[in-house]
């Protein structure tokens, strides 16, 4: 299945049908007179959250949705049918933004502009529903314009048009721990590792082009372990694969940092990544974050050792763990220090509400 993280699509509510201009025309009824029915509602178009999905790519083949039409009243008083609701279910995680627009005065010299969206909806639990644009009532019968000196109305109403928008889904998997690295950080193995996921591994930059998830089991505890693509330096400026897939670790209660220790200078990948999740906002860098120097089973035991000891003098971390994700050494007990963070109150779920992020914009 091909991953899709960002899609945009048009979506329509159903208009109101029309109501009904009709008299009463029975044998015996000496006075007849209107008896035309209202129309009915046009159907309204709702999102739901379901469990099984992890990609928009559904969105990429079909990205008009139209609810239906309201059906049109009748005689005899007979009221039209409302149209059918359209439901678009959308994994959990996915938000709703409207369509950028340009904020006046903002225009620089070589003609660019600043834009804004609006935050419509966030799913972050299984079934969750959200009404976005209603349908269009109905139009009035003859009947409802009958007056005490208008007794024979022949004016009925036509339905009120449906809310029409386009609007953009982004989807942030959600996850309890995020990997984040520089490319061949050895994410791809950790994470094959401690999970079933099958990950793709390579001896070059940027194998992995799209998010994994993998569930980790440890000590009787299950968590969602994130994997994205590596970060270089500029990846906020749109470097490499750029910071878009970060969006996916912003709801990680903690991130585990992986560095290469067999790279030209495991503190400067140390700082190039911190640096980058600071450009990027949402608050990634103030999240718990664990250290692990990786790929332990190519260097030796002191070299490893000093490695990690200039990370905590010059980059001042306080702890650093050694691993390698290929043998599986060091990982048991990166996995314990993992656990008690999970069991801290994140500030998101603590007051329902998601820290001033960077302005997101599907450009």
């Amino acid at each position: 299945m091909h991953f899709l993280d960002q899609a945009k699509i048009y979506i329509k509510s159903g208009w109101g049908g029309p109501g009904a201009v009709s008299f009463r025309r029975e044998k015996y009824v000496e006075y007849g007179g209107p008896d035309g029915g209202n129309g009915g509602k046009g159907g309204d178009i709702i999102f739901e959250a379901v469990a099984g999905l992890n990609t928009l790519i559904d969105f990429r083949y079909t990205q008009h949705f139209k609810a239906q039409r309201g059906m049109p009243g009748a005689g005899k008083n007979r009221y039209g049918a409302g149209g059918e609701d359209l439901v678009i279910k959308v994994p959990v995680g996915t938000q709703i933004l409207s369509d950028p627009t340009p904020i006046e005065g903002t225009e620089d010299e070589d003609g660019t502009m600043e834009y804004e969206q609006e935050l419509l909806a966030d799913f972050t639990q299984v079934g969750q529903r959200i009404v976005l644009l209603r349908g269009g009532d109905g139009g009035r019968g003859n009947l409802s314009y009958k007056t005490s000196t208008n007794r024979a109305p022949r004016q009925h109403g036509t339905g009120w048009p449906g809310q029409e928008m386009w609007v953009w889904l982004r989807l942030k998997l959600l996850a309890d721990v995020g990997l984040v690295g520089m490319p061949n950080a050895g994410k791809s193995t950790f994470i094959n590792q401690v999970t079933n996921t099958k990950a793709k591994v390579g001896a070059y930059a940027f194998t992995t082009t799209k998010p994994q998830l993998g569930v980790v089991l440890h000590r009787d505890r299950e968590f969602v372990l994130a994997d994205i693509p590596g970060l270089i330096e500029g990846a906020a400026e749109g470097a490499g694969i750029g910071d878009r897939f970060l969006g996916h670790v912003e709801r990680c209660r903690v991130l585990l940092h992986l560095i290469d220790a067999t790279g030209d200078d495991p503190v400067e990948q140390f700082r190039i990544v911190q640096d980058e999740l600071a450009a990027y906002g949402g608050g990634l860098d103030e999240k718990p974050q664990i250290v692990a120097l990786n790929k332990g089973d190519l260097l030796g035991p002191e070299l490893m050792e000093d490695i990690a000891g200039q990370l905590r003098d010059e980059a001042g971390v306080e702890d650093v763990f050694i691993i390698s994700g290929a043998t599986g050494e060091g990982v048991p007990a990166l996995l314990d220090a993992v656990l008690p963070l999970l069991d801290q109150p994140g500030g998101e779920e603590e007051d329902g509400t998601e820290e001033d992020e960077k302005p997101w914009s599907p450009l």
